[in-house]
């Protein structure tokens, strides 16, 4: 007969990795977010691909991208490249290291919160980044969600 601590322990675990599985299934929307004073009122999937896989550097108002990042390992960035870009985080390092070393491009700013990434593109109106669409607030604008 099992030690009930046991069996405890076991059901405990159990009912967690059922929680973090319906956490991880119901991830959240990402909205792709610009400064408010931007003439931009929306963005394709294949305009943000290109400007975040450095296969273009210009916003459709002609001006030059600043995009900014989350850290490699974040949800959100994982959620983002995938549905965005179609490729992995491994891929996409593997686009930015070859781009980088050939010196056609210049990978995103990468900051370490969706605080940060407000921040940096309410203070820059060639801005653009992407968090989680539940902390889009007056301070910028969202110009695509992702699901």
């Amino acid at each position: 007969m099992q030690h009930p601590n046991t069996l405890q322990s076991v059901l405990k675990s159990a009912v967690a990795i059922g929680l973090l599985t319906l956490v991880h299934a119901a991830s959240a929307q990402v909205a792709v977010i610009v400064n408010p004073k931007s003439a931009i009122a929306s963005l394709s999937p294949e305009q943000v691909s290109s400007i975040f896989l450095g296969k273009s550097n210009t916003l459709p108002s002609g001006s030059t991208a600043a995009p900014v990042d989350l850290p490699d390992g974040s949800p959100v960035h994982e959620q983002f490249y995938s549905k965005a870009t179609g490729k992995t985080a491994a891929q996409v390092k593997a686009t930015w290291a070859r781009l980088t070393f050939s010196g056609k491009a210049t990978p995103p700013k990468e900051v370490g919160s969706a605080a940060e990434v407000k921040k940096f593109v309410a203070a820059n109106p060639d801005a653009i980044g992407y968090i989680e669409k539940s902390a889009v607030d007056g301070t910028v604008k969202a110009v695509l969600t992702i699901d």
